[in-house]
């Protein structure tokens, strides 16, 4: 990269200036657009600076906060269908007209609420370390609990969190991915309360109601869907997907060994790929 290409690391934050709310925003890169929309607790401080940078050798890469958490304003609704809006919301501000929606975690249930809401702004999407909308066949792991709620999470908690604490080597990762990160955080900005904590609960609670059958949806979407998940996932253990097995027409499942939470971090350079190899053979 030369010394004048913005990096993730380097991004000014915006705003997009909405009637009701400011949403942060960040954006590097060229090309088709990709909406990152983030997990539980997650900023735009939050992604690993390495998996965007990679991602924006290719693509337009925008990372943003939802509303009322990390540096946008109002508040986070509590139903995800309410939260998808902030997508679509961006997506006009920006004069976007079609895009990739990228889903981690609690992001990944957002980024189904708004890929059938907006099935017109949407062309693919990927969905990592999230499971589908619905009942859980699987649970939150207790070990994912005790950690996820502390008010400021350290090292040790995200190697459990995000990661296989079983793994030496996803134990380095996450130092690596960790090291990454710290270059350009403001902790004061992570969401640290159980007030904003239950907002997000709320908006899991509903989506396991799922009183849209988004779930049913994702069985006659026409949109290219890549499910890349960990095997080791405290959050969203991949066994979640496997009611739909043969069910969904237009959805890949990729499935990495020793790997927790975030894949994309622990894999940086292989989850890549395979977004850009599905992105490229899918048009």
């Amino acid at each position: 990269m030369n010394a004048h290409k913005t990096t993730a690391t380097t991004s000014e934050t915006q705003f997009a200036d909405l009637s009701d709310r400011k949403i942060a925003y960040r954006s590097i890169g060229n090309g088709t657009p990709l909406i990152l929309i983030n997990r539980f607790r997650g900023t735009i401080d939050t992604w690993d600076p390495l998996f965007l940078d990679l991602l924006a050798e290719k693509y337009r890469v925008i990372t943003f906060d939802y509303s009322g958490i990390g540096y946008s304003t109002g508040t986070l609704p509590t139903d995800v269908k309410e939260v998808a809006k902030d997508v679509k919301d961006l997506a006009d501000y920006l004069k976007i007209e079609k895009a990739i929606f990228i889903g981690w975690s609690y992001g990944g249930l957002v980024t189904q609420a708004a890929m059938h809401q907006y099935p017109d702004l949407v062309t693919h999407t990927v969905l990592l370390g999230t499971g589908p909308i619905g009942k859980r066949v699987v649970p939150l792991e207790q070990s994912f609990l005790d950690h996820a709620l502390k008010p400021i999470n350290d090292l040790n908690d995200e190697i459990v969190l995000f990661f296989e604490p079983e793994s030496e080597e996803s134990r380095k990762a996450a130092k690596a991915s960790h090291d990454r990160i710290v270059q350009r955080i403001d902790v004061s900005k992570i969401p640290s309360t159980m007030d904003v904590f239950q907002l997000y609960f709320a908006g899991g609670e509903n989506a396991a109601e799922d009183k849209e059958n988004y779930r049913d949806k994702l069985k006659t979407t026409k949109t290219p869907i890549l499910i890349i998940s960990g095997d080791h996932d405290t959050s969203f253990a991949v066994e979640n997907w496997y009611p739909l097995t043969r069910q969904l027409p237009t959805a890949q499942l990729i499935l990495l060994p020793q790997t927790g939470h975030a894949p994309q971090h622990e894999h940086v350079n292989l989850v890549v790929n395979y977004i850009d190899l599905f992105l490229e053979s899918t048009k």
